[in-house]
């Protein structure tokens, strides 16, 4: 609830909107953090996730709502002892808490003092994303990239870090990736010198309704089939066996490797069978031929095409080729 009402919060204050649908949503969030944070005290994280905490600590910023010492202190002492990898990409949490810290420290609604704990640990933040870059300028990955870059917007590195200018070419060179939603409404802020931390200052009283409705074309039909490759390994410790599952999975040309899973399960004997995750950039793979990735074990499904190149994008939003050979990979994070 926490993340999902934070992004829905900062979408509705990007609208302008009247400020009375907004109240009761705000007090929900604040609710949220707090039990968030009470339902796990003994384990000294969220009951989440610090993304989506940095989330809600955000959102409540960009709506002017101050938000306890407490609350804050939380993340800082995170950030301090590395912690906020838990429960999700390390590069897209310390961004979201970046932002946080820069936004409450910019609209003034913490102490002197706390401001400039919060301005030091975004700066620090901001730095350990420039050490983080690949040499293909991606930034842990082309997801968490559009946010690492808000990061640079927002503390005013862009203009003196180098590492902003190759992520950009890096962002320009994959948006095909961003195909959902969500993953656009990271993105599009980025591509017009923005962070979402502008949206606290957006003066609604200015904006004229010039929004129209667009006439989408309906994705072209793909004539004909493919067939793909699918590989399922297990490594040790988890497995005794490396190679679960490898056959070739016949499937029509426009298929998404989604649609190449469920193709899988639906072959004859029934032997192939997945759980997927509904999440904010669309389904996320969870569970394969019984074996779920969980994240106290810090393990998770890596999407792989032969030999060893990492997807970029979702299963949803990858389209393979005809004979790409796809390997679903138990792996360690």
């Amino acid at each position: 609830h926490t993340g999902r009402l934070a992004l829905y919060l900062l979408g509705l204050r990007a609208t302008c909107p009247p400020a009375s649908p907004q109240r009761s949503l705000v007090t929900w969030l604040k609710y949220y953090l707090e039990e968030d944070w009470t339902g796990s005290r003994r384990h000294g994280h969220p009951l989440t996730s610090y993304y989506q905490y940095g989330l809600g600590v955000l959102a409540l910023c960009v709506h002017h709502k101050r938000v306890r010492e407490e609350v804050i202190r939380r993340l800082l002492t995170a950030q301090h002892h590395g912690r906020l990898g838990h429960g999700g990409n390390a590069v897209d949490t310390e961004a979201v808490v970046a932002l946080a810290f820069t936004c409450l420290e910019q609209r003034r609604l913490v102490g002197t003092e706390l401001a400039a704990e919060l301005k030091a640990a975004a700066r620090g933040a901001s730095k350990s994303m420039a050490e983080a870059q690949g040499p293909d300028g991606i930034i842990g990955n082309i997801y968490s990239t559009p946010w690492a870059l808000q990061v640079f917007l927002a503390t005013g590195t862009c203009q003196t870090e180098p590492a902003f200018g190759q992520a950009m070419a890096a962002l320009l060179e994959n948006l095909e990736a961003f195909g959902t939603a969500a993953t656009m409404a990271q993105v599009l802020p980025v591509l017009h010198g923005h962070s979402y931390l502008d949206i606290a200052s957006m003066h609604c009283q200015e904006e004229t309704d010039t929004l129209t409705p667009m006439d989408m074309e309906p994705l072209t039909e793909v004539p004909g089939n493919k067939t793909v490759q699918l590989v399922v390994e297990c490594p040790l410790p988890w497995c005794y066996e490396l190679r679960l599952y490898d056959r070739p999975v016949p499937a029509p040309a426009a298929a998404s490797l989604l649609d190449v899973l469920w193709a899988a399960a639906a072959l004859e004997p029934h032997g192939f069978k997945f759980h997927t995750q509904d999440t904010p950039q669309g389904p996320f793979l969870t569970q394969v031929l019984g074996l779920e990735a969980r994240q106290e074990k810090r393990n998770y499904w890596q999407l792989l095409t032969a030999p060893d190149t990492p997807l970029q994008m979702g299963i949803a939003d990858y389209r393979p080729q005809d004979g790409e050979t796809l390997i679903l990979r138990l792996s360690e994070w």
